[in-house]
């Protein structure tokens, strides 16, 4: 009798533990697009890496030398109401850099799937204001950035070069 009893807890414990179902991917994250200006998708020739300024005024890098990329991620910060970020364009067979500074401005919306889980953070764009010295225009496509890694937020037009 004492070994059913024994059994029977052990099983209602294991039936009482709930699951945890967090989501496994949880990265929130703009995705930018790259296209000529015409319209068509555009492979960057150009190696990008992307800056911006976190706590403190220190930079960190947060994209690295992309080459041949027709898009990109870029992670957003949930602490501020606007990431700067400073877009650099080189090509070394042209000894050509240029730095084009980049501001999103965005409102910030805690997401929780479960009180299991953290929080993250959904982000509402609001506007993007960008320098022209090799971004011809930068457009918020959908202005909605959540842990959708389909969804295009931006649409960068590079100048283009002679």
């Amino acid at each position: 009798m004492r070994k059913l009893i024994s059994l029977t807890a052990m099983l209602l414990a294991l039936v009482a533990c709930s699951s945890i179902d967090c989501p496994v991917y949880s990265k929130v994250e703009a995705h930018y697009f790259i296209y000529n200006s015409d319209g068509t998708a555009l492979k960057l020739t150009d190696t990008l890496s992307v800056n911006t300024k976190r706590s403190r005024g220190l930079d960190t890098l947060i994209y690295n030398q992309g080459v041949g990329v027709s898009d990109f991620y870029l992670p957003m910060s949930y602490s501020h109401p606007e990431d700067i970020l400073e877009f650099t364009f080189f090509n070394g067979a042209d000894s050509f850099r240029v730095v084009d500074t980049v501001w999103v401005k965005k409102d910030d919306i805690p997401h929780f799937e479960s009180v299991d889980c953290n929080v993250s953070f959904f982000h509402r764009l609001t506007s993007v204001e960008y320098t022209t010295h090799h971004i011809d225009s930068l457009v918020i496509s959908n202005p909605s950035v959540t842990n959708d890694q389909t969804t295009e937020h931006f649409r960068l037009y590079p100048k283009v070069r002679n």
